[in-house]
C-alpha cells in the first residue's frame, strides 16, 4: 500500500515539475489561477448546498425485470391502465415500447392526486404531456414514478421526448381528463380481470 501510495506522490511531483518546465507567461498563470479558483469556488457551492439540503442520489430505486415485464404481477397485461385500490388513490401503470404507450387511451378524473408508474420493454423512453408539469425518462430496468394532478378537464396527449428509433414521432398516446364527478372508476369482473 505503501509502495502505490509513494508511486503516486511521485508521479504527482513528475507532473508539477513537467507543468513548470514550460514556459507559462505571467499573465497566463494568473488567468489559469483565477479559472482554476472559480471552478473550485462553484464545486464547493454546489457540495455545501446538497450537503446542506439534502441533496442526494436516488435511492430505494424500484428496479424490473424488462425482459419479463408480461410475468410481472404488476404489469401485467390486466394490470394495466387505471386502477382505484381501497383507500380511493388511483394509480395509473403503463408500458412504454416502441413505438407506443400500453393502453393506447386512458380516463382519469380531474383535481384528484394521480400517481403514474411506468416501464419500458426494450430502449430509454421519455414521457411529456404538454401544459403541464409531466416529464420523466422511463429507463429499461427500472420504474418511474410521477404523482401529478390534471386542475381541469381535456385532451391531454402523452408524447415520448426522448429518441427511441425511426418510429419515435408516431409514439403517443392519448389521456382525456374528465370533470371528478363524472368519472367512474373502472371495475374488474371478477372472472377475467378486465376492466369495465
Amino acid at each position: 500500500m505503501q509502495t502505490k501510495l509513494s508511486k503516486a506522490i511521485n508521479l504527482l511531483r513528475d507532473l508539477c515539475a513537467q507543468f513548470n518546465a514550460i514556459h507559462i507567461d505571467p499573465l497566463e498563470k494568473k488567468w489559469v489561477t483565477i479559472s482554476l479558483m472559480v471552478v473550485g469556488l462553484l464545486v464547493g457551492i454546489i457540495t455545501l448546498d446538497a450537503f446542506f439540503h439534502g441533496v442526494n442520489p436516488p435511492s430505494k430505486v424500484e428496479t424490473i425485470d424488462s425482459a419479463s415485464l408480461h410475468l410481472s404481477k404488476e404489469f401485467a397485461e390486466e394490470n394495466l391502465g387505471v386502477q382505484v385500490d381501497g383507500k380511493g388513490a388511483v394509480t395509473i401503470r403503463m408500458v412504454a415500447g416502441r413505438y407506443s404507450f400500453f393502453p393506447k387511451h386512458i380516463d382519469v378524473p380531474a383535481e384528484t392526486p394521480l400517481t403514474f408508474r411506468w416501464v419500458s420493454m426494450d430502449v430509454l423512453h421519455g414521457v411529456h404531456i404538454p401544459m403541464t408539469n409531466m416529464s420523466t425518462m422511463i429507463v429499461p430496468g427500472y420504474v418511474a414514478e410521477v404523482s401529478t394532478t390534471f386542475p381541469k378537464p381535456g385532451e391531454y396527449p402523452l408524447l415520448c421526448n426522448e429518441y427511441c428509433g425511426l418510429g419515435h414521432n408516431h409514439m403517443w398516446s392519448n389521456i382525456s381528463v374528465i370533470a371528478k364527478e363524472d368519472w367512474k372508476a373502472p371495475v374488474k369482473s371478477p372472472a377475467s380481470g378486465e376492466q369495465k
